[in-house]
């Protein structure tokens, strides 16, 4: 990820059964081109040995508040003033319990205290420990004073308990780190995005649909709430995972989508609909599963509701943004569209071109406003979606 590039992260690791999963964040953090230093209490060298530690980051790792070779150059000043983000995972309830007090009796502790750079506490622990009343006190205390904390998971724990209380899975604990990371150039904004493709049922086992994947749907969603936006997302049939941080409503077909995109239209603020929806729906959908026949089989087509046209008509100041999917005349269709649908920006796509037509993790694309056209190189969705947000931000400075 592009803002973790050179950035110092700290991770810090208490005591608990969850530390030896902060080997996995360390590796998924420096995979992603961050400079990973660690810092470990007493208790957590007990669950897990600095040597792992140092030989997965290529760093030393710093656990003594008294070291006399680091402190010769007060080592725990030096540690917080050089972080970009301290991240704390696992954090145990005793540990949590003493920043939120202001007791810094660690090298961690004194880190976090030190640091003017965003603090992120990742609990794990019992599920009866974590919902105790004082505990979730001092979470609440830490939030007030600007910590980000990363709400653990539910599942087996341990203990042998089941319940809330195991660490957040890696990769959702390193998008906050990159969170942490990003500008807030969309913080307040309220983004609705559509994905994914819609499936239009003949009988209740064939339907006619897209290969759509929902890649580029999902990725302008974790890209927009990493900038800090409130995203939801309707979702037409895609196999991905629902993005970390966005609120995802999954549909069928394009009358449930065309519903749920109207109810929430007003609240928001700009609209990016890159769902493949269908054109054609079959005029009657059959109850029961059609059975093969020599005879020809003959479906009446209808036309499906154009969900973007309807709302282009009373957008007022809304931002609304288009796909076009072409095999030719990308700029003239995608100008026609443009117009025809009253919209601010179309991403246009020839899916013909390798590696940019349907499934491909990546995409070569046009950004047609209605000022200018820009013809964008080979890049990942990811890159793409960051490209549509820019224009975005753009568009509405105007």
């Amino acid at each position: 990820m592009e803002w973790l590039q050179g950035k110092n992260v700290v991770v810090g690791i208490t005591g608990g059964i969850a530390a030896y999963k902060s080997c996995e964040l360390v590796r998924s953090l420096m995979r992603d081109g961050a400079e990973v230093r660690c810092v470990m209490t007493a208790s957590a060298e007990r669950f897990i040995t600095p040597l792992t530690l140092q030989t997965l980051s290529g760093n030393k790792v710093a656990s003594n508040l008294f070291d006399l070779s680091s402190e010769s150059e007060i080592g725990h000043i030096k540690i917080a003033d050089e972080a970009d983000v301290v991240v704390v995972a696992p954090a145990s309830a005793s540990f949590i319990g003493k920043i939120a007090s202001g007791i810094a009796d660690s090298l961690l502790a004194t880190v976090i205290t030190a640091t003017k750079a965003p603090v992120i506490v990742c609990p794990a622990m019992n599920s009866n420990m974590y919902s105790n009343s004082i505990v979730q006190g001092n979470i609440d205390k830490l939030r007030r004073h600007g910590f980000i904390i990363v709400e653990p998971s539910e599942g087996e724990l341990a203990c042998g308990w089941t319940g809330r209380g195991r660490l957040a899975e890696t990769d959702v604990i390193a998008l906050e780190v990159q969170k942490a990371l990003t500008p807030q150039d969309y913080a307040g904004e309220n983004i609705l995005v559509s994905a994914g493709a819609t499936r239009e049922h003949i009988d209740p086992v064939r339907f006619i649909s897209n290969p759509s994947t929902g890649k580029m749907g999902y990725s302008i969603a974790l890209a927009a709430w990493l900038r800090g936006a409130h995203v939801t997302m309707v979702s037409g049939h895609s196999s991905l995972s629902d993005p970390h941080g966005v609120e995802v409503v999954r549909v069928k077909d394009c009358e449930e989508m065309y519903k749920e995109i109207h109810e929430r239209f007003d609240l928001a603020d700009i609209l990016i609909k890159s769902a493949a929806v269908s054109d054609y729906s079959p005029s009657e959908k059959s109850e029961q599963k059609i059975k093969k026949s020599k005879k020809q089989l003959s479906i009446p087509l209808k036309r499906t509701r154009d969900i973007l046209k309807s709302l282009g008509r009373d957008k007022k100041d809304k931002i609304l943004v288009g796909f076009a999917a072409e095999t030719e005349n990308i700029f003239e269709n995608s100008q026609k569209k443009l117009e025809e649908k009253n919209l601010d920006l179309i991403v246009a796509n020839d899916i013909t071109i390798p590696q940019a037509g349907f499934a491909e993790d990546t995409n070569i694309a046009w950004l047609v406003d209605r000022e200018k056209a820009e013809e964008l190189p080979l890049m990942s969705k990811f890159e793409l979606a960051n490209s549509i947000l820019d224009r975005v931000k753009k568009i509405k400075k105007k």
